[in-house]
């Protein structure tokens, strides 16, 4: 009963102090690749293993480029744009949260440039003007960075900010 009693405490000071358990990764994530397209700003196709599977990056959205049921997104063009420019051909790490596919199927990952650990895409994204923050949990691992660089990026005023009466 004591050992019982001490587990639960443990369980409960360690849920206090923010420590989560992520599930268990499905087998055959793609953890590492070579961006083989970008469909728009937040949205890329990497190949790794002679498959190749869209993307979405966590935690950032740019403005539409491609749902033919939205217009085009001030800034759309531009955000996409430097995200092909950024990515494509490039080899990327891909790294998970809690959910791993969103409803149309995507994986949803942080993106990080290989070979150069510092660029971590998303964030890079929302520090630059090209995308605003959108958390949706569980998967909010780096909703603080993100919230930091988007208001940093807002107060000076780049790309989105001021090009789109933001």
């Amino acid at each position: 009963m004591r050992i019982h009693v001490l587990a639960i405490a443990l369980v409960l000071t360690l849920l206090a102090a923010g420590v989560t358990w992520e599930r268990t990764r499905p087998a055959g994530l793609i953890t590492h690749g070579v961006v083989s397209r970008v469909v728009d700003g937040d949205t890329i196709y990497v190949s790794s293993g002679g498959r190749s599977e869209d993307v979405r990056l966590l935690g950032i959205d740019t403005p539409e480029t491609v749902d033919p049921r939205r217009p085009v997104g001030c800034y759309g063009p531009e955000a996409s744009a430097y995200t092909k420019h950024l990515l494509t051909g490039k080899r990327v790490t891909l790294v998970y949260d809690r959910v791993t596919r969103d409803v149309y199927g995507r994986y949803l990952a942080y993106v990080y440039l290989d070979g150069d650990p510092s660029v971590f895409v998303d964030a890079q994204l929302v520090d630059l003007g090209y995308a605003r923050t959108l958390s949706i949990p569980p998967n909010t691992r780096h909703a603080q960075l993100f919230a930091h660089l988007e208001e940093r990026a807002a107060i000076a005023g780049r790309g989105l900010w001021s090009a789109c009466g933001e």
